[in-house]
C-alpha cells in the first residue's frame, strides 16, 4: 500500500509544483520567490520531523549526512530556477514537465545501468521508444 502511496505523493506534489511555479508572478524576482519557497520548505520539514520514525538523535542525523545532501540543494535550486524561467519565457505547463521528465529519464537509464546495476526488459525498451516518439510528437509544430 505505502509503495504506491509514495508515488501518488510525488505525482500530486509534482502537479502542484508546476501549477504553483506557473502562477508565480513575473514581476517577482525569481531568487526572492525561491528563497521564500525554501524557507517554507525548511519550516515544513522541521515541523514533520518529530513524526518520522528515528533510531538516532537529530544531532547524529546531521553528523551522518554526506556530500549528497548538500549537492542535492544545488540541484534543487537549478531545477526550480530552470522551470520558473522556462515558464516565464513561454513554455506551456502541459509540455515543460513532460519534455524535462522524459529527457531526464533517458539520461538516467545509462546511469542506472552503469552505476546502480539496474536493468531494462524488452517491454521497458518498447515503452521508452514509444515515449521518445511521443516526445517528438508533443514538440512537433504543425
Amino acid at each position: 500500500m505505502f509503495y504506491y502511496l509514495t508515488i501518488v505523493l510525488t505525482i500530486v506534489s509534482n502537479v502542484l509544483y508546476h501549477i504553483f511555479l506557473k502562477m508565480t508572478p513575473n514581476t517577482v524576482n525569481p531568487i526572492i520567490s525561491l528563497s521564500v519557497t525554501y524557507v517554507t520548505a525548511a519550516i515544513a520539514t522541521l515541523l514533520i520531523y518529530p513524526f518520522y520514525p528515528n533510531q538516532i538523535s537529530l544531532i547524529d542525523n546531521f553528523k551522518s549526512l554526506n556530500w549528497a545532501s548538500y549537492a542535492l540543494g544545488f540541484a534543487v535550486v537549478g531545477l526550480e530556477v530552470g522551470f520558473l524561467l522556462a515558464y516565464r519565457l513561454g513554455w506551456q505547463i502541459s509540455l515543460a514537465g513532460i519534455v524535462s521528465n522524459l529527457s531526464v529519464t533517458l539520461l538516467l537509464i545509462p546511469i542506472g545501468i552503469l552505476f546502480f546495476k539496474e536493468s531494462l526488459s524488452l517491454v521497458n525498451i518498447a515503452g521508452l521508444v514509444l515515449s521518445v516518439i511521443g516526445l517528438v510528437l508533443v514538440n512537433y509544430k504543425a
